[in-house]
């Protein structure tokens, strides 16, 4: 048997050498494509960012746009449709009651369901409101003809009585000329000595315009929203020239006057345990140093003692926060606010607690459901009906006391509240934080622990509406008058729109109060002299009627 011959060693090597050559070469065309996947996963991933970037971009846009068609055709109301689940339907029961959270739809006298919409209730048939008894009559007495009092048996007919009804008959404004007589005397014995009467203290001495035709032009613009120029128009059909600037310079006269006044007010605001405040935009043309177009503010605070309600407008070129420290002072009490961060920042410093509205955190669900596609529900649906039922609550002890609101809060508000709170948590991971709901739920946990005071003290409020109720009179004036020509004007305006709600909120009417205050006001000195001038000292006649 021949032994085997040992391999070449050379040839071996060439072998061996050539096999790595091809090993090198896989694993550089393994390393390639390994390169070219993660390229391609890249370049996929980075797609997949674009579109998802891009597709939140036209969610973005198709939101904007169901929010400009909602703001420009949509309602403007803030209440909801029964459909919206808002939970105005659903009747809290008292604690011996049904379930509060029994759905629309069961009967809730038998607790059975029923198909279709709850019942409605019966309609009433309107009855016609009496005619203020204290409104001057004029009797019309209409007679049958003599042809038609004889009856057909031949005899006279005689009156038995007679029927009434009444309607209103609107005469415009009457327009009389005031002649002021003043007598005068001499000493007929030396020819020396001539006295002539005083002229009695008036709010506008040496003016052809008296107090009350003053009261009525400070009437028509802040409290109707008639402009000035309007009036004078108005006045000039019945014979009357009054120019605008006779008008305007008269309102501000008075206004400078009314000044004393408008500081007791503020002393009175003060001393309230509870603060409303908000500001609205206002545009001034003639302020040192500012363009025309650029927004002042008017900021409304509305409070005091119970009883003496006091509403207080302040025009400020600012909406930095020196503005809410310098307003609120050293106030003690309870603030409610919207979520402004300027109301924030000097609660920090400041002595009184700070509450922030619901209303304005429902509105920013309400915009977030505007935003939603039109006939679909989603999540701010779902958000109103939380936020439905704490206001559900709030009317079930709408007429209680503070001791009693703050139980029945500490029994159903508060579950209420935490049921949200979890959902708020819950659904901030889901939602864009840039879009309508991510901003509205963003909004209620950063204002959360301000939100949920509220439920500490019965006396406190759920919202800010008493305050925004005061601006409308002035949102809607500026519709009309549209700015004020010099910061001059616009603290006037301040003033009188401050007395103006202030008697409204203490039940006086305007007119009536003013032509009060402006024949007393000359001759107020002292502090008790202001005091008894107040809305709430005003005499019956100047009492709004019911």
């Amino acid at each position: 048997m021949t032994p085997p011959t040992d391999p070449d060693p050379d040839l071996a090597s060439e072998e061996l050498a050539e096999l790595r050559g091809q090993l090198d070469a896989a694993l550089a065309r393994l390393a390639r494509l390994d390169e070219e996947r993660l390229e391609r996963e890249g370049t996929i991933a980075a797609h997949e960012r674009t579109i998802e970037a891009l597709t939140r971009r036209v969610e973005s846009l198709l939101e904007a746009l169901r929010l400009a068609r909602a703001g420009a055709f949509g309602a403007r109301s803030e209440k909801g449709s029964a459909e919206e689940a808002f939970d105005e339907l659903e009747n809290v029961e008292d604690e011996q009651g049904g379930d509060e959270d029994a759905p629309v739809g069961t009967d809730e006298a038998t607790g059975l369901d029923h198909e279709g919409p709850p019942p409605r209730p019966n309609k009433r048939t309107p009855r016609r409101r009496a005619l203020p008894p204290e409104l001057p009559r004029v009797r019309e007495v209409h007679e049958l003809p003599e042809n038609e009092r004889r009856c057909p048996c031949g005899c006279t007919l005689t009156e038995i009585g007679e029927e009434r009804s009444e309607r209103i008959d609107v005469v415009p404004a009457r327009v009389q000329v005031v002649e002021c007589v003043r007598k005068k005397y001499a000493c007929r014995a030396c020819e020396e000595t001539v006295r002539t009467a005083p002229l009695p203290p008036s709010i506008l001495p040496k003016s052809i315009l008296t107090g009350n035709t003053a009261a009525y032009a400070i009437v028509a613009k802040y409290a109707d929203g008639l402009p000035l120029y309007r009036l004078s128009g108005i006045l000039e059909r019945h014979g009357i020239a009054l120019s605008r600037q006779t008008l305007s310079g008269a309102v501000l006269r008075v206004a400078a006057a009314l000044e004393p006044l408008l500081e007791r007010l503020g002393a009175h605001l003060a001393a309230g345990a509870l603060m409303h405040m908000d500001e609205t935009r206002v545009q001034v043309l003639n302020e040192p140093g500012r363009a025309p177009q650029s927004h002042s503010y008017m900021w409304v605070q509305r409070g005091g003692p119970p009883g003496r309600t006091v509403v207080r407008f302040h025009y400020e070129s600012s909406r930095a926060a020196v503005v809410p420290a310098r307003l609120l002072g050293d106030y003690a009490g309870a603030l409610m606010s919207d979520g402004y961060e300027a109301y924030r920042r000097v609660a920090r410093e400041g002595a009184f607690v700070h509450l922030v509205c619901w209303a304005h955190v429902r509105r920013k669900f309400l915009e977030a459901k505007k935003a939603q596609p039109k006939g679909k529900s989603g999540k701010a649906d779902a958000a109103l009906s939380l936020i439905g039922k704490l206001y559900a609550v709030e009317r079930a002890c709408a007429g209680s006391d503070a001791a009693t609101r703050h139980r029945t809060r500490a029994e159903r508000a508060v579950p209420r509240l935490a049921e949200l709170e979890t959902w708020l948590e819950r659904s901030a991971a889901t939602v864009a934080p840039k879009g309508a709901l991510g901003r509205a739920i963003g909004y209620a946990r950063e204002y959360w622990a301000e939100l949920t005071r509220y439920v500490e003290d019965g006396a406190w409020p759920i919202d800010n509406n008493a305050v925004e109720n005061a601006i409308r009179p002035f949102v809607i004036g500026r519709k009309a008058w549209l700015f004020s020509a010099s910061e001059r004007g616009a603290k006037a305006s301040a003033g009188l729109y401050s007395l103006i709600e202030t008697a409204r909120a203490n039940g006086r009417e305007p007119y009536g109060y003013l032509c009060w205050l402006l024949e007393r006001i000359p001759g107020a000195s002292t502090e008790a002299d202001l005091d008894a001038l107040m809305p709430w000292n005003a005499p019956p006649s100047a009492i709004a009627p019911t």
